[in-house]
This record gives C-alpha cells, sequence and structure tokens, in this order.
C-alpha cells in the first residue's frame, strides 16, 4: 500500500482526539478556548488565536492537499477515497456517541471529511471522463 492512499485528513481526526480526548478531564470546549496567542490590531482591540483555530486551520490545509490528491487516477486514489469514507463514517459516529466530540470545531473536521469523500469521487470521475475522452481521439 502507498503512502498517498492514506487519506491525509485522518491527521486533523487523530490530532482532535489526542487534544480533547487525552486533556485531564478538561471538558472540551475548555481545551479548544485555550489561546495560543494574542495579536494586537491596528484598531485597539485583541485577535486571540486559540487551539480550536489551529485545529481548524491544520484540517483546512490537509483538505487541500486531499482535493489536489484527487485529481490523480490510480488504482492508490481509489484506496485513498475508500478509506477517506472510513474516516468520514468514524467522525460521523465519533461526533453522534462521544460527549467532547460534540463541538463546532469537530464539527468542521467532519464536514471536512465529508467535502473530501464528495469531491474525491467527483473529481475522480471527472478525471476519469477527460481521460477516457483524450483516449477516444
Amino acid at each position: 500500500m502507498s503512502l498517498r492512499a492514506l487519506p491525509l485528513i485522518v491527521i486533523s481526526f487523530i490530532l482532535y482526539n489526542i487534544i480533547v480526548l487525552f486533556s485531564g478531564g478538561a471538558h472540551a470546549d475548555d481545551v479548544l478556548r485555550k489561546v495560543l496567542f494574542e495579536l494586537p490590531m491596528v484598531g485597539g482591540a485583541r485577535w486571540r488565536f486559540s487551539m480550536g483555530d489551529l485545529l481548524i486551520l491544520v484540517t483546512m490545509f490537509l483538505l487541500f492537499f486531499e482535493l489536489i490528491k484527487a485529481t490523480y487516477t490510480s488504482s492508490a486514489s481509489l484506496l485513498d477515497h475508500g478509506l477517506s469514507m472510513l474516516v468520514f463514517i468514524a467522525c460521523l459516529v465519533e461526533f453522534l456517541l462521544v460527549e467532547q466530540a460534540a463541538t463546532s470545531v469537530f464539527f468542521f473536521i467532519m464536514i471536512a471529511t465529508l467535502i473530501d469523500v464528495v469531491a474525491g469521487f467527483m473529481i475522480g470521475i471527472r478525471t476519469a471522463r477527460r481521460d477516457l475522452n483524450i483516449g477516444d481521439h
């Protein structure tokens, strides 16, 4: 199995679980709202960057790379799409059943996995059609 076949979005899922589930019994929202740094803005306000913000930012970058991976047609990409579906199902089950996963941050991670699955299959189908059309000429 190629490393390209592993969905990168699973990193966000694993990071969330490590940060929240192994935080020593603290409530998930408290852990996710922990401010990592603050920056003063020109208007006088202070911008606060939290642990939850970091997880969402990492998820967006990983989703970007997953969408790029979806443009490749190979047997590894088929396995990647299947594993992405399993990651989405795991996220959905955890969101519905685990108290610590009932947060907006985890919801956005779960939606990113859904986008990865849907876009991966749609881009893969579109790319395969283009490859077939080129072969017909």
